[in-house]
């Protein structure tokens, strides 16, 4: 897959496409080598080629979301679906997941690419973070602010990832190679104070509408950094905190709930940052592509159990969830993207967006922070606005305990199969091994962290321990 949020046209694209090769000289040749085995940069004259104007500087921006289009599928379409393995989401139809029979090694490939991916975004943010502010004095004030403002959210959002799939892990906040080669793991609280800082002086850089993509959502704003700001300050607990960040969402006249077919088009006004194709290549959203069905599932399929937990009324379950049968067996499937290549319509038209932040979840941000803050009424309220486009009822949960158990189970069938939710909510809920090891007979409470990719800790022992359990 090819793909591009910024560009609305091919010539667009093919106009700034050398500044882009450019910049990628020098970010990819040291970004995509491990974390571990970086040489020293060449970077001088480019660095100062790639921020030598307001149209250069915003190629170089663009060139992480075209990474990120590229090669990201890994930490957000593929992550999610093992993730699902993981979890109680999906079934295996491969034989041979090891996520599926919680039996991850330190040498899994994906593990590894996943680590990778991630520190490669990194730097390359770091790159533009570091260029935007050393090398930029022909690029306009106000462009200087919203690029750093991006680069700083992606890198937020890439550790993010990293301190709950890893715990503790390196934090990489700079180019230096020589540190970078040899740097240890940053405990998972300092990691989040990091993600925390990067958020919040995003928040103040970053525009507050689309006006600088041509009303694309394929590039974050300010709203996108107070989404990740509210889930973060929910998985810290800081109940105030998320409700504030939350609601500042859901205040946004931006944003408002869209039909359920209509959630993850492109640009649905639910959306709040979607990572976005440049041009028509026969893909959409790559989880249509995973999940969608036309014969036997052999890589995946729901999880049975999951979708007869739905309410019958559930209009979730009618337009999220798709069947496939056999005449003998019936399988479901995720149908929250639609739109796959065919042999009549191979390419077919670019409809739906890979949705990572919407406004539905902040509704449930939002409501949880309630709960726990003992404001029933309003967790109610929050809650129902869900259930009431889900085409069910009020809530019949009246008081915290009942409320916060009602909120986890509208996650589940609001959240299925996107961002890793279902992980990472049963380990920040304490429900995990309980929930999991009643399922899954390998399951082990280790198994709440990946191990750290072999190749690495390999390389640098500053890396020790291991996590628990992988050693």
């Amino acid at each position: 897959m090819k793909g591009l949020t910024i560009y609305t046209s091919f010539s667009c694209f093919f106009r700034t496409s050398i500044s882009i090769i450019l910049f990628f000289i020098l970010t990819l040749f040291v970004a995509c080598k491990d974390l571990v085995d970086i040489d020293p940069p060449r970077t001088e004259i480019a660095r100062e080629d790639v921020f030598s104007s307001d149209e250069l500087a915003t190629s170089a921006i663009s060139g992480l979301y075209i990474d990120i289009f590229d090669n990201g599928s890994v930490i957000t379409s593929t992550l999610h679906k093992e993730n699902g393995l993981y979890t109680d989401e999906l079934l295996d139809f491969t034989g041979n997941s090891e996520f599926f029979e919680n039996s991850i090694l330190p040498v899994n490939s994906f593990v590894e690419e996943t680590w990778t991916r991630l520190y490669q975004f990194i730097y390359s943010a770091n790159l533009i973070i570091e260029g935007i502010n050393s090398e930029s004095s022909q690029v306009s004030d106000d462009l200087k602010m919203h690029i750093e403002g991006e680069a700083k959210f992606i890198r937020a959002w890439c550790h993010f990832h990293l301190v709950n799939l890893w715990g503790d892990a390196p934090l990489v906040t700079s180019t230096d190679f020589r540190g970078n080669a040899s740097i240890g793991r940053t405990s998972s609280q300092n990691i989040y104070n990091q993600i925390v800082d990067d958020l919040a002086s995003a928040q103040l850089l970053l525009s507050e509408d689309y006006s600088f993509s041509d009303g694309e959502r394929g590039r974050v704003n300010s709203a996108a950094a107070t989404a990740l700001l509210a889930r973060v300050y929910l998985y810290q607990k800081d109940w105030a905190n998320a409700e504030f960040q939350a609601s500042g969402v859901i205040n946004n006249s931006l944003y408002n709930l869209d039909d359920l077919n209509e959630v993850f088009l492109v640009n649905s006004r639910e959306s709040i940052w979607q990572i976005r194709p440049l041009m028509n290549n026969g893909t959409n959203a790559f989880d249509a592509v995973i999940y969608v069905l036309d014969a036997v599932p052999d890589v995946v399929s729901l999880n049975e159990d999951f979708y007869n937990m739905f309410d019958l009324n559930d209009a979730r379950r009618n337009n999220w969830i798709g069947t496939f049968t056999d005449g003998v067996e019936t399988w479901f499937y995720p149908f929250k993207y639609k739109v796959v290549p065919t042999n009549t319509q191979p390419n077919p038209p670019i409809t739906e967006s890979l949705t990572i932040f919407r406004l539905a979840e902040q509704y449930l941000i939002r409501a949880e922070a309630r709960a726990q803050l003992s404001n029933v009424a309003g967790a109610q309220e929050d809650l129902n606005i869900i259930r009431s486009r889900a085409n069910l009822p009020n809530t019949t949960a009246n008081n915290q305990a009942l409320l916060l158990e009602a909120i986890q189970e509208e996650r589940r069938f609001e959240l299925f199969t996107e961002g890793s939710h279902r992980f990472f909510d049963l380990k920040r809920t304490g429900q995990i091994d309980a929930i999991l090891s009643a399922i899954k007979p390998n399951w082990e409470t280790v198994d709440q962290l990946y191990p750290l990719p072999q190749s690495d800790f390999d390389k640098n022992p500053n890396l020790r321990p291991q996590n628990p359990g992988y050693n």
